[in-house]
């Protein structure tokens, strides 16, 4: 099995093998409850004051307070209500007291969400106020010292968890200390922590959380420094652990596992140094340069973390490029790992200013200092592999043309889409319903295979062809055509109805456009002439923007599937047979449990069944990047997602061989699951998580 790269550092990391030991140490021979005054307990509470004295002279905390809790969020929370407390008490003594609560503009989303709640739930009424950062993610320090006299808070943080950039805080305690505000001050430094040298005492920062799990330590625990004399207001009440600062009984064995990895960074003998980690970035991004032609780094590697990359390629977006990377086992980020479900450009690099197609499509690249040589080297190989990948498919530009694809291609934008009939043994092509948003990707991907566009045709008349056209050039070979964007020079055939339609041929198959029908819309026919005529059962396919009204549906066999230019709910396709699509709405959501197998219950399935197909329906480039593409090492097809309605006409006819779908994680592969099931191939499955759960 292909090694899997983990990169995604700034999300997470692994677990030091002896942080690992030392936290199944604290949970077996060492299980004692530091609140206990007996031997076992005393045991325990030696290891708590350890790792707590080991974090102290790492992070220069003087007299402050430090204290062991869950994780940053916790510790942002904690600040945030110790710094809002005592306003409210100054307010209710008659102090004067700033308005704003300033944060970073940059910030993780733990902090402005943070500030609202407790701002609402203490009644205070403070205004929210971002902070603006300039085009390298630096926080706009003029404006810091134009507000600065009415801020209650100060939010920042060390290093951006998105692109790495550290901040100027000498120059942001500068402005604090010049301007005299009595603002709070909190430091986000989760990102921080063995990357930047920290002596907390020595600065104006009032509150500084940090997570364990940024730097090798587990999940669900932290720290958070506060300084001598700020204000604190506990989280948790209840036994009084921690000196009463944070109650609830402390996570023993994650304390201890977070020991070591402070131990290990006092001593300096486990972690690479900047310098290494400067050279395997440079290493990466030169990966990046000669694999994925334009591509843009997001963040300016002088003043970022040198573990961490933010890039983005033109022409594709975000989900391409993880798609891709996590096929190649490369674990890499769309932005946050917390925000990384929704569908939107990058808060963080909207708010530096780039265009949107680099927020949106931007990739995070992050590497922890435990990193190596050998892992670094995998990984820039694996970078080149990707790179082939998407220049056979197309996506990236390539030097020579690529292997002409055949059949039907679906393109969508928002439930609308646009039909590709390709053939590869004519080179001919012909586009229907072109979508505005896909008018580059469409030529790229005619220019790139070398196809002649036959026509460019609408369902509609006088729809926005033209730019897609424009952009085709020479590829576009149609000649004059109508409103449409039919050819006029179409040959006539008779359909099964005796109405005359004009046809072009795309290789050995024709494509015929109808008359237009009552709401002046025209349909598609996509069939084997048998002399001038196109019989309803040679109708493979009909491409419309709706229904097909009865009159037009007695042209069409039951076996012909209908190619809607409208597709809300990931039906791909239907049968003529079948009831109107808004029929099948509720059903098309549904996923019963006898659609699914999962890992084991394929293996049983496959050797009841050794005649069954293995469908990838991953893109080309995910299967091309993939070094084993079936799961479990199993030989597999190509048959992409958006090509799906192409090929089901295939699996429809004759004896029907059980199928199995998959893809990376079992949503793309059930989609293709029930539209099989509902053109009536009842031998379709979906392999249940995808090859992630599989591995």
């Amino acid at each position: 099995m292909t090694t899997e790269i983990y990169l995604d550092g700034n999300a997470t990391t692994t677990v030091l093998p002896a942080a690992i030991d030392a936290a199944i140490d604290a949970m077996g021979r060492r299980f004692g409850n530091p609140s206990s005054t007996h031997a076992t307990g005393l045991q325990a509470k030696a290891m708590l004051d350890r790792t707590r004295a080991c974090a102290a002279r790492l992070l220069g905390i003087g007299a402050g307070r430090l204290m062991f809790n869950s994780g940053a969020t916790e510790g942002i929370q904690t600040s945030v209500l110790s710094a809002l407390v005592a306003l409210r008490d100054r307010k209710a003594r008659g102090e004067a007291v700033g308005d704003l609560l300033v944060y970073g503009a940059t910030e993780h989303k733990a902090v402005p969400e943070s500030l609202a709640h407790w701002n609402r739930l203490l009644g205070l009424n403070l205004t929210l106020h971002k902070l603006p950062v300039d085009g390298d993610g630096a926080h706009d320090l003029a404006h810091l010292c134009h507000v600065a006299g009415s801020a209650a808070l100060i939010c920042t943080m060390a290093a951006n968890n998105e692109t790495g950039v550290v901040s100027d805080l000498a120059g942001i305690e500068a402005v604090i200390r010049e301007t005299g505000t009595a603002a709070y001050w909190l430091v986000d430094c989760v990102q921080a922590l063995g990357k930047l040298s920290l002596e907390l005492a020595a600065t104006r920062i009032d509150y500084a959380p940090f997570s364990g799990h940024k730097l090798y330590a587990p999940k669900g625990v932290g720290m958070l420094y506060v300084r001598a004399g700020a204000p604190f207001t506990p989280l948790i009440m209840g036994g009084g652990q921690e000196s009463g600062q944070r109650s609830g009984t402390e996570n023993m064995a994650g304390i201890a596992a977070l020991g070591v990895v402070l131990a290990a960074l006092e001593r300096g003998d486990t972690f690479r140094t900047h310098d290494e980690l400067w050279g395997f970035r440079a290493r990466l991004a030169d990966s990046l340069r000669a694999a994925l032609p334009g591509v843009v780094f997001n963040n300016p590697f002088d003043k970022a973390l040198p573990t961490t990359l933010n890039f983005s390629v033109p022409g594709l977006s975000s989900r391409e490029l993880m798609d891709v990377f996590d096929a190649a086992q490369v674990r890499v980020s769309a932005g946050s790992a917390c925000s990384s479900a929704k569908a939107a450009p990058s808060y963080v690099l909207d708010a530096m200013g780039v265009p949107l197609w680099r927020s949106a499509g931007a990739i995070r690249m992050s590497f922890g200092p435990l990193a190596d040589e050998a892992t670094i080297s995998a990984a820039c190989a694996r970078i080149e592999r990707c790179g082939a990948a998407l220049r056979a498919a197309c996506l990236i530009p390539s030097e020579r043309a690529a292997v002409p694809h055949d059949g039907l291609l679906q393109l969508g934008v928002e439930g609308a889409c646009c039909w590709l009939v390709l053939d590869a043994a004519s080179g001919s092509c012909v586009v229907i319903d072109p979508l505005s948003e896909m008018t580059a990707r469409i030529a790229s991907y005619v220019r790139c295979q070398n196809y002649r566009v036959l026509a460019v045709a609408g369902t509609s008349a006088g729809a926005g062809r033209q730019p897609l056209i424009e952009a085709l050039g020479g590829h576009y070979v149609a000649g004059p055509v109508d409103e449409y964007g039919w050819p006029a020079a179409a040959r006539s055939v008779a359909l099964a109805n005796g109405a005359a339609a004009t046809a072009i041929g795309i290789g050995a198959q024709t494509l015929a456009g109808m008359p237009a029908g009552a709401d002046a819309s025209r349909a598609y026919l996509l069939g084997t002439v048998e002399g001038d005529r196109l019989p309803a059962s040679a109708v493979r396919f009909a491409f419309s923007a709706g229904p097909l009204d009865e009159s037009a549906r007695v042209v069409a066999g039951p076996q012909t599937l209908l190619c809607p230019t409208r597709d809300d709910h990931n039906q791909f396709c239907a049968s003529m047979s079948q009831h109107p699509p808004a029929t099948l709405t509720a059903e098309a959501q549904r996923a019963p449990a006898d659609m699914q197998l999962d890992s084991a219950e394929l293996d049983e399935f496959l050797r009841a069944h050794p005649e069954a197909l293995l469908i990838d329906v991953r893109e080309p480039y995910e299967f091309a990047a993939t070094a084993e593409p079936g799961p479990g090492g199993r030989a597999a097809r190509s048959v992409p997602l958006s090509q799906i309605a192409g090929q089901a006409a295939e699996w429809l006819r004759g004896e029907q061989r059980p199928l199995v779908f998959f893809c990376r994680s079992g949503n793309r592969s059930m989609k293709a699951t029930q539209c099989l099931r509902r053109l009536g191939h009842q031998q379709s499955y979906s392999l249940s998580g995808g090859l992630a759960l599989a591995a």
